[in-house]
């Protein structure tokens, strides 16, 4: 892990993901790149040029402070930070810069579905989980360790997926000392049986030609699939959980839409995202 993007609106939840990005550059020697995306009101795009100009000038010298003060934390010193102030609030330039860069890891803080504005709110987390091809990381609250002992991704076990689980398995090694495989049965016209599920788990292991015996691979029926996963992530105690997206629809592959954004806003763990190859 070399490169870790951090989008940041100087808010508490932007702190929480810097620190967090803290824990890991110094684990892996990497260096931290703090994104701002400045917001310019719409009056500055119907004034003159000179006019423009002053106030865009300005408010990069307010930003460029609030970021140098931002930045001043004991626990950033020793590590190659670097900070980047965009233009304009589009959260896919968060992707762009993760792809540009060759970026590792996007880490990003949330407070869940808010009136509030910044980049930290639910619906804006989703658009950056949703452009980037890069995985990421959501972060809840002020990390005490990013020493994820366990991780639950959730996994369909369709061949479709092999790609995709195998990139998430590769990163999540890195982060955690073990990864489960879970899959989550349905009441429903998705319902397998046990033969069924082990017949289809052989296949995908088969093909994927990934070690079983290096992973656990777990079944828990529920009603819904955001609460499978959150249900079995408390019940076995579990540090963070993890998903397979599809960019074209946000988060819906083994999740549906609305199943993956509420799992994203509503789980009280880290989340970690991973985009379908």
């Amino acid at each position: 892990m070399k490169k870790i993007i951090i989008p940041v609106d100087f808010s508490q939840h932007s702190e929480y993901a810097l620190k967090t990005g803290a824990i890991l550059a110094k684990q892996h020697n990497a260096e931290l790149i703090v994104m701002h995306m400045l917001e310019l009101s719409e009056s500055i795009f119907s004034t003159s040029g000179s006019e423009k100009s002053e106030e865009t000038a300005f408010m990069l010298m307010v930003t460029n402070k609030e970021f140098e003060k931002f930045l001043d934390k004991p626990y950033l010193e020793g590590l190659s930070v670097t900070p980047i102030i965009k233009h304009h609030k589009v959260l896919k330039e968060v992707s762009e810069v993760a792809n540009s860069e060759q970026a590792d890891l996007v880490i990003m803080g949330s407070r869940g579905h808010s009136e509030h504005d910044g980049i930290f709110t639910g619906s804006n987390t989703e658009k950056v989980v949703r452009y980037s091809n890069t995985p990421v990381l959501v972060v809840k609250s002020k990390p005490s360790s990013v020493n994820f002992k366990n991780v639950v991704l959730g996994c369909d076990f369709n061949k479709e997926s092999i790609p995709s689980v195998k990139n998430a398995i590769e990163t999540l090694n890195k982060l955690s000392d073990k990864v489960t495989l879970l899959h989550v049965n349905l009441p429903n016209l998705s319902f397998l049986s046990t033969d069924e599920i082990n017949e289809k788990v052989a296949d995908f292991f088969k093909l994927s030609q990934l070690n079983e015996k290096e992973l656990k691979v777990a079944y828990t029926s529920d009603h819904m699939v955001e609460d499978g996963v959150l249900n079995y992530a408390r019940r076995e105690g579990a540090d963070a959980v993890s998903i397979i997206t599809h960019g074209r629809t946000g988060l819906s592959h083994f999740f549906g839409g609305s199943i993956s954004e509420d799992l994203v806003n509503h789980s009280k763990l880290p989340v970690i995202t991973f985009k379908l190859k």
